[in-house]
């Protein structure tokens, strides 16, 4: 059989291969709790086969009977990962609630593995991991129930997913730079907040809003983490109003 005509392997539709008798009886699940624990308490650089293997007390080629290489890892990482959100059902108010929610859990999701999103665009096959196709079933089959066409639903998954992963992406990244600053999320803003007005008084449209947003940072008592639930709660409300093919066949 050529090459063109061999089939893409995948770890979740490869076979493991044996363990040689000297190997420690490791276990895929074993591998992949503790790879998950490495990459969120030290980040995706320091992953690999070497310091997995001595954190588990075996050598890195054990692992190899289980994971084929880093790429393979990752899938069975990310996977677990999503595991870990729950499913969007129907409930009594429609579709739109159950969806909602799903998507601030998603959210939460992305920021307690801060690494997730980075790597996400790299993971080709994770569309075949059993936690990702449960995922997807569950999200298809609610929003079809709903009165989706199925061009509908894909692309209402679609648009979901980048946009939440999106701003998780630059919610991380935004938290990397208040952990270096030692500084809380406020803070650091209060302290940027002069040089950015200053920045853009040429921009009048550009101006109006920064300076609301400094006059909302010098609140005592503002809670950022509730202010950023409800502007996540506004773009989401856009989102799912442009999705709704209710809404959209009365235009």
């Amino acid at each position: 059989m050529s090459d063109a005509e061999q089939q893409i392997q995948s770890v979740w539709t490869r076979e493991p291969q044996r363990r040689r008798r000297e190997q420690p009886a490791l276990s895929r699940e074993q591998i992949v709790s503790e790879a998950l624990a490495l990459l969120d308490s030290e980040g995706i650089e320091a992953l690999s086969f070497r310091k997995l293997g001595a954190r588990l007390g075996a050598g890195a080629t054990s692992l190899y009977t289980h994971v084929a290489n880093k790429d393979e890892l990752m899938e069975l990482v990310t996977d677990a990962v999503f595991g870990e959100l729950t499913l969007p059902v129907a409930g009594p108010d429609g579709w739109r609630p159950p969806i909602l929610a799903f998507t601030h859990e998603l959210h939460d999701m992305m920021l307690r593995h801060p690494w997730l999103a980075a790597v996400l665009g790299e993971i080709g096959l994770l569309y075949l991991a059993p936690n990702m196709l449960r995922l997807n079933e569950s999200f298809l089959s609610l929003l079809e129930g709903s009165g989706f066409e199925p061009v509908e639903a894909d692309t209402a998954v679609t648009v979901i997913f980048s946009f939440v992963i999106g701003i998780a992406l630059s919610e991380a990244a935004s938290r990397n730079t208040f952990r270096r600053s030692g500084l809380t999320e406020v803070e650091w803003y209060r302290k940027l907040w002069p040089a950015a007005e200053v920045a853009a008084r040429p921009y009048p449209t550009l101006h109006r809003r920064y300076t609301s947003f400094g006059e909302i940072t010098a609140d005592p008592d503002l809670d950022m983490n509730a202010l950023q639930r409800k502007q996540f709660d506004i773009q989401m409300g856009c989102i799912l109003d442009g999705l709704d093919p209710e809404l959209r066949r009365k235009r």
